[in-house]
C-alpha cells in the first residue's frame, strides 16, 4: 500500500490527493451532466443524452419502489447526484493510478509542508537513532476518493443529516413516535439502530472501494504473472463499483422514507 501527502493547517491534517480527487470527481460528473442536456433532442436523443434518461428513471424507479413518489420526486435530483458522483469516484482508481516516491521533508504547496503518516513517524525515529536509513515510501496521487473512510463516512454523515432534519420537519409526530414504537422499552435498540445506519452506510461503501483497489496494487507487484488477474479484477471492479453506487443510493431513499412517511399503520 501507499502513504498519502498530508499537510498541516490550522492543526488538520489534510490529504491533499483526496482533496484532489474529490475535485476531478466533481468536475468529471458537472462535464458529464452538461454534455448530456448541450443538444436535447426528442427525435434524435444522442447517447448520453439517452444514458441519462435511463438513469434518471432508474432513479425515479428506486425513490417509487420505497415512498409514494409524490412526495418522493423532489429527491430525484438528490438520488441523481449521489449515484453519479459515487459511481465516478469508485472508478476513478481503476485506469491507473500516479505513484511518487517521497523525498526529504522540504517540499510545500500554499506554503504548507507535505510529509505522510510513515515519513512523519521516520522522521521521529531518526532523531533518535540518525543511522536509520530514509525509508522508500510510495506517494499515491490518484486514486478513488471513495476508497477512503474520510470520504465515504462524511457522505454516510451527510446522508443522516438531511434524513433526520427531514423527519423532524416534514413527518414530526410520527418520526418522534417511531423511537418509542411498539413499546417505549425499544427506545435503546432504535437509537442504537440510528447510529449503526450511519456506520453502515459509509464503511460498506468504502470496505469494497478499499479492498479493490488493496487488491489491484498486489496484482501491479506481481509483474507480467499478475495481469491476467488484474484484467479479470478491473471488469469486477466496474461490477463493483455500479452496485456500491447503487446501493448507497437505494440506502439513502430507505432512510428518507422511513423519516418521511407514516408506518404506523403498517404494524
Amino acid at each position: 500500500m501507499h502513504e498519502a501527502p498530508i499537510i498541516n493547517v490550522g492543526g488538520f491534517n489534510i490529504d491533499i490527493s483526496i482533496v484532489t480527487m474529490l475535485i476531478v470527481t466533481c468536475v468529471v460528473v458537472f462535464i458529464l451532466a452538461r454534455l448530456a442536456v448541450r443538444n436535447l433532442s426528442v427525435e434524435n436523443p444522442g447517447k448520453l443524452q439517452n444514458f441519462m434518461e435511463w438513469a434518471v428513471e432508474f432513479v425515479q424507479g428506486m425513490i417509487s419502489s420505497t415512498m409514494d413518489f409524490k412526495k418522493g420526486k423532489v429527491f430525484v435530483s438528490l438520488g441523481m447526484t449521489l449515484m453519479m458522483f459515487i459511481l465516478v469516484g469508485n472508478l476513478l482508481g481503476l485506469p491507473f493510478g500516479i505513484v511518487t516516491e517521497y523525498s526529504e521533508p522540504g517540499h510545500k504547496i500554499f506554503g504548507h509542508e507535505i510529509t505522510t503518516v510513515n515519513a512523519a513517524a521516520f522522521e521521529t525515529l531518526h532523531e533518535k537513532k540518525p543511522d536509520v536509513e530514509h525509508p522508500h515510501i510510495g506517494v499515491a496521487w490518484w486514486k478513488s476518493p471513495t476508497a477512503d473512510v474520510n470520504v465515504t463516512m462524511g457522505l454516510a454523515f451527510l446522508i443522516f443529516c438531511i434524513v433526520h432534519f427531514l423527519g423532524m420537519t416534514r413527518n414530526t409526530k410520527a418520526y418522534f413516535k417511531s423511537y418509542i414504537e411498539p413499546f417505549p422499552v425499544f427506545f435503546p435498540i432504535k437509537f442504537i439502530e440510528v447510529f449503526s445506519n450511519l456506520l453502515t452506510h459509509g464503511m460498506r461503501l468504502y470496505g469494497n472501494i478499499f479492498a479493490g483497489e488493496v487488491l489491484i496494487s498486489v496484482l501491479l507487484g506481481a509483474g507480467v504473472f499478475g495481469i491476467p488477474g488484474l484484467i479479470i479484477w478491473q471488469g469486477f471492479s466496474i461490477f463493483v463499483g455500479c452496485i456500491q453506487a447503487f446501493v448507497f443510493t437505494m440506502l439513502t431513499m430507505v432512510y428518507i422514507s422511513h423519516a418521511v412517511e407514516d408506518h404506523s399503520a403498517e404494524h
